[in-house]
């Protein structure tokens, strides 16, 4: 059995889904050259392999993640982004594309994965971005240099119902803020609730605490016909 195949059958007796498209990004991240590699890459391809079984989100193992149409650098400090958030990208882009809204304000960006794909597609907006971590806030303000946005983008480290940032209004508010009840924690996968970040999860006692704060200060920090874009659990 080569290493690919031994890899792969790990992977299926783990239950991890996708086992061979998952063995193929390992390899393709510690064996640039495979089938050739040396022993310092086979040590590497075996170390990532042993933390995806160990259920280790992949993204989390490479440093990065397809989101939208690009790819953000991403960490145990921000929240892993997926699929079902770029409905929030949609939804923007449709607005700014039929209104010529340009101000955007990005509540808990994480890895700005939201906010920065809105402004890589529309070169004519503007956004203030907003997180309480200074951890995750590194990892967006590189990937707003790696997208090539970061003269259009304000980043500002604190709590958006603290900290007093209403110095103007904007025409969208766009968040995935955490929604998930602090009793369902513990019942998350390994994946999430191991390896993504708490403040990113918990939503309060019935999830909604984050969309609370978010409807008292929204008076002052949105335009008159202007749009707010959040995700919810369910």
């Amino acid at each position: 059995m080569n290493i690919r195949e031994n890899f792969i059958s790990q992977l299926v007796k783990a239950k991890i889904s996708s086992p061979r498209l998952e063995t193929d990004i390992i390899i393709k991240h510690s064996m640039p050259n495979y089938p050739d590699f040396n022993d310092d890459e086979l040590i590497k391809a075996k170390i990532m392999l042993e933390r995806r079984l160990n259920n280790e989100p992949l993204d989390k193992i490479i440093g990065k993640r397809e989101f939208y149409k690009y790819e953000f650098k991403v960490n145990s400090y921000v929240l892993t982004p997926r699929p079902d958030t770029e409905i929030l990208v949609e939804s923007a882009l449709e607005i700014i594309n039929k209104n010529s809204a340009s101000t955007i304000l990005d509540l808990g960006t994480g890895s700005g994965c939201i906010v920065l794909s809105i402004l890589k597609d529309c070169p004519n907006t503007k956004a203030l971005a907003i997180d309480i971590s200074k951890e995750a806030l590194e990892i967006a303000k590189k990937n707003a240099i790696s997208l090539e946005v970061d003269d259009r983008v304000e980043f500002l480290q604190g709590s958006w119902s603290d900290i007093d940032f209403a110095t103007k209004k904007y025409d969208i508010i766009v968040s995935n803020p955490p929604y998930i009840p602090t009793k369902e924690i513990d019942t998350l996968t390994k994946e999430v609730k191991e390896y993504d970040p708490l403040l990113a999860l918990d939503g309060g006692a019935d999830g909604l605490e984050c969309y609370r704060q978010i409807a008292k200060i929204s008076y002052n920090l949105l335009k008159k016909d202007g749009y707010i874009l959040l995700e919810v659990g369910y």
